[in-house]
């Protein structure tokens, strides 16, 4: 009755049937691989018994298929948006996308499903919805980008930032694309190129006002700004951090997971996967907090629940008021990792090495974003690192006296 088979060129799957005395293709969006094989198969045999019972409708299976107009004289009327969906052989932006999105989710991480429905639901489909994704033109894109660049964001203008809106240009033209592979028409999303986007702005603490930050903070939260200044760390990464990732016996911390929206998940990229080594300080923080939260809860950094924290709340009520407790220039918690970078290319620790650290697959970030601090190094093991933390807390200032914050 029918084969799943895949497309050499992009390995994608489609399903190769006939029906009604006629031969039929519909493709897919799923890789070829065992899970989605059986899944299609499935499918197949679920077609196969409505064809069977007589009950088969092409349009109940395959929506938005241009093999509707095959059979209009043996399939049910389907509603007017869609009639006319397929009079030029290509649906509606608004169906298009969703089946893209349904198709192409098996594939993504959880948070970057939510976020393409997000844009889809609050910016796509408003603007092209109820276009056939075949009468979508240049201009039309074009368009779309200019409203986009004057709405309201958090971007320095007080607008939508330049990397939002190419992250929108994004699965526009990834929808198109398919559309038009598809659907066998020519993509109008050619020749436009990703806004440029403003030079990362860092504004890294020196190691002595590090020194200020820890000795000063509330207890509770010593141990927490310790790890994150001395390793690093995303935040999502710090504050995901589980015990079953802290190995105390290599002195080492595993990144395996991140936080988002109160739940763990892999990794940024499979580079974010990496070994950070307990420098100094971090392993007696870390031994000094597994006595406080080792019992209670599986994560390092926990409110009293034994949940993660809520960075928005920590950042609020702890980080701010520490700042300006100390007089210090207000700075987003991320500085941390810009301040960790720069400590660690500063003490003459090599890039690579660095890049590691961080997370980064290659260098090339790591010398866009601190060029100006890679000094000639030739370490690149954590030992010069480590001989800087040495140096300075052998020498640090008494410590000041300590504000409790709310």
């Amino acid at each position: 009755m029918g084969k799943v088979r895949a497309r050499k060129e992009s390995k994608k799957l489609f399903i190769d049937f006939r029906f009604d005395g006629q031969r039929f293709r519909e493709q897919t969006l799923l890789d070829d691989n065992a899970k989605n094989r059986k899944q299609l198969e499935l499918l197949l045999q679920r077609m196969k018994a409505k064809m069977l019972l007589g009950e088969f409708n092409y349009a109940e299976f395959f929506p938005n298929s241009s093999n509707l107009q095959k059979l209009k004289a043996h399939q049910p009327t389907v509603p007017n948006e869609q009639q006319d969906a397929t009079v030029l052989g290509t649906p509606l932006f608004n169906e298009f996308s969703e089946q893209w999105f349904e198709e192409s989710k098996i594939q993504w991480r959880a948070s970057h499903v939510r976020n393409v429905n997000s844009i889809l639901d609050s910016s796509l489909k408003p603007a092209f919805g109820k276009k056939l994704v075949g009468d979508i033109t240049k201009a039309d894109i074009l368009g779309f980008r200019a409203k986009l660049a004057k709405r309201k964001g958090r971007g320095t203008t007080g607008l939508v930032s330049p990397k939002t809106i190419n992250s929108h240009m994004t699965i526009l033209r990834m929808v198109l694309d398919e559309a038009a592979e598809r659907f066998d028409f020519e993509t109008p999303y050619k020749n436009i190129k990703p806004l440029k986007l403003q030079k990362t702005h860092i504004e890294p603490f020196s190691l002595h006002e590090v020194h200020r930050i820890i000795d000063n903070v509330r207890p509770d939260y010593r141990n927490y700004y310790t790890v994150r200044f001395f390793t690093g760390m995303r935040t999502g990464e710090v504050d995901g951090l589980k015990w079953k990732n802290v190995d105390f016996a290599k002195r080492e911390i595993l990144v395996r997971e991140t936080l988002i929206n109160g739940e763990t998940e892999y990794t940024k990229t499979d580079g974010s996967q990496r070994e950070i080594p307990m420098f100094g300080p971090v392993y007696d923080a870390l031994k000094t907090q597994y006595a406080a939260t080792g019992s209670m809860s599986q994560y390092v950094f926990s409110n009293q629940l034994g949940q993660p924290l809520d960075h928005n709340n920590v950042t609020k009520r702890v980080w701010y008021p520490l700042l300006r407790s100390l007089g210090l220039a207000k700075r987003r918690p991320y500085q941390t990792r810009h301040t960790a970078a720069t400590l660690f290319l500063a003490s003459g620790e090599n890039p690579e090495w660095v890049a590691r650290m961080l997370g980064h697959s290659s260098t090339e970030m790591l010398f866009k974003v601190y060029s100006r601090y890679v000094p000639n190094a030739t370490r690149m093991d954590g030992s010069a690192f480590e001989r800087l933390l040495g140096n300075a807390t052998s020498t640090k200032p008494e410590k000041e006296h300590r504000h409790e914050t709310a």
